[in-house]
């Protein structure tokens, strides 16, 4: 299991501020990021939530999966580690 979340599906206007506060009530917050592209700096639809602990990342990951964020449905899912 990991403690870090993938959350996609973002509205753009969504910001890593924003997404730390919809899951903070889940558990303590390690990061909350906002993909951007690197040339525009506007948000890429997606970012990641690490928690502290796995159990903080399943209870987040179960409150959180197809609610709703700055007018989208949202995406949750353990994020996968790059290979």
């Amino acid at each position: 299991m990991s403690n870090k979340l993938f959350v996609g599906s973002l509205s753009w206007d969504t910001t890593s501020e924003s997404l730390r506060q919809a899951f903070e009530s889940h558990g303590e917050i390690i990061e909350a990021k906002v993909i951007t592209d690197r040339s525009t700096g506007r948000s890429r639809g997606f970012g990641f939530v690490t928690f502290s602990s796995d159990a903080e990342a399943r209870t987040a990951l179960d409150a959180m999966k197809d609610s709703e964020l700055d007018g989208r449905q949202i995406r949750v899912d353990f994020a996968n580690d790059r290979q």
